[in-house]
């Protein structure tokens, strides 16, 4: 498989973390100029909690996830490959920072 042309990193937060998420996200956005997405303060898709969705660019990806193991704090983050197949990107393509959650997978099955 080639290197993907991007990856998305999920921060996962509960709402007292959230201005730690905020801190976090405005970090790698300035550290590594990738687009943040929405703060979303409950579960969407298939993520079990609050999550910031952040768009890295493939050839970056290895930088940040060094960066980030290392600096998320107590956070956990959530990354995946984007290849066009959500069920494979969110359960082969993926790499924790912190403990890993269960997703909701039922939207890709």
């Amino acid at each position: 498989m080639n290197r993907p042309d991007v990856f998305h990193a999920h921060i996962y937060f509960d709402p007292a973390e959230l201005e730690q998420a905020q801190a976090l996200a405005e970090r790698v956005r300035a550290r590594f100029g990738v687009r943040v997405g929405r703060f979303h303060l409950r579960p969407v898709g298939p993520h079990p909690r609050g999550s910031c969705q952040l768009t890295v660019p493939g050839e970056i990806f290895g930088d940040f996830t060094t960066w980030a193991a290392v600096n998320r704090g107590a956070l956990t983050i959530f990354g995946h490959a984007e290849t066009g197949n959500d069920l494979i990107d969110h359960t082969g393509h993926v790499i924790w920072f912190g403990p890993s959650e269960e997703l909701n997978l039922s939207q890709f099955r």
